[in-house]
């Protein structure tokens, strides 16, 4: 198949690759760009692990041709850091133990990434809500529930000061 040049700005640096028109974003991420952090669990959009925002919106890299990203800002896990230092998300994950194998966690946080940009100050069910589309096969959810509140506590105390 005849590939494409494209420009992808992914983690807010701009790549210019030779694509197939029919790659998926998340073998680009993996393969072109080796970016790991999204994981392929499904290849069907009905477990989130391959979860990244496209304009801060948290879509599922699985099902989504990366040609079609062109022109829009792609986060992926590797680029929710701050300033060489882990986001509040990050670290409330590994403090609380919100991760048991930690293949959907990346993921989970970027669902979490989009919906504290959004609401900042979200209730228990709008959590549940968003990441109603993230599934976790290890956990019983408690552990990353109380890491959300503590990442939402700590964004809310940084914005205070």
């Amino acid at each position: 198949m005849k590939k494409e040049l494209v420009d992808l700005k992914i983690n807010g640096r701009t790549h210019e690759l030779a694509i197939e028109p029919s790659a998926l974003l998340l073998d680009v991420l993996r393969q072109d760009l080796g970016l790991t952090g999204s994981k392929r669990g499904c290849d069907e959009s009905s477990c989130g692990a391959c979860t990244v925002l496209v304009d801060g919106v948290a879509m599922m890299s699985c099902t989504l041709l990366a040609a079609s990203c062109q022109e829009q800002e792609i986060t992926t896990v590797e680029g929710v850091s701050e300033h060489g230092s882990l986001a509040a998300i990050q670290k409330a994950y590994g403090d609380w133990g919100g991760a048991q194998c930690g293949f959907c966690t990346p993921g989970f946080m970027m669902t979490v990434k989009s919906l504290l940009a959004e609401n900042p100050d979200p209730s228990e069910a709008e959590v549940r809500t968003a990441l109603s589309s993230n599934l976790c096969r290890c956990t019983g959810y408690s552990q990353m529930y109380a890491a959300i509140r503590s990442a939402i506590a700590a964004e809310q105390q940084g914005t205070a000061k």
